[in-house]
């Protein structure tokens, strides 16, 4: 696949990236050989290969849920620079 410089300069324009004309060319001839090498990698015989998500396989690192005691309304509101009845107040963020 070829990558023209036109498609570069769109693609920057998109990402409104300012290349200067000689980052084009360099990225232009990048990205071709970049392109020429997955192409490459498309000629490989996959078949009978299990797609994978990761390289390595992965467990969920999460906790079991416990039931547990919650800290309290006085101890929630303890640092709270300003707390009425049950509730934080906070600085009005609507009109």
């Amino acid at each position: 696949m070829k990558i023209t410089r036109q498609e570069v300069e769109h693609v920057a324009r998109l990402s409104r990236l300012a290349l200067a004309p000689a980052e084009i060319d360099t990225i232009t001839g990048q990205l071709d050989q970049l392109l020429g090498y997955v192409e490459k990698l498309n000629e490989l015989d996959t078949t009978g290969i299990v797609p994978t998500a990761h390289a390595v396989p992965m467990e969920n690192a999460f906790r079991a849920d416990e039931v547990k005691a919650s800290i309290g309304l006085e101890r929630a509101l303890q640092n709270a620079p300003q707390s009425e009845e049950s509730c934080f107040v906070v600085p009005k963020v609507i009109e």
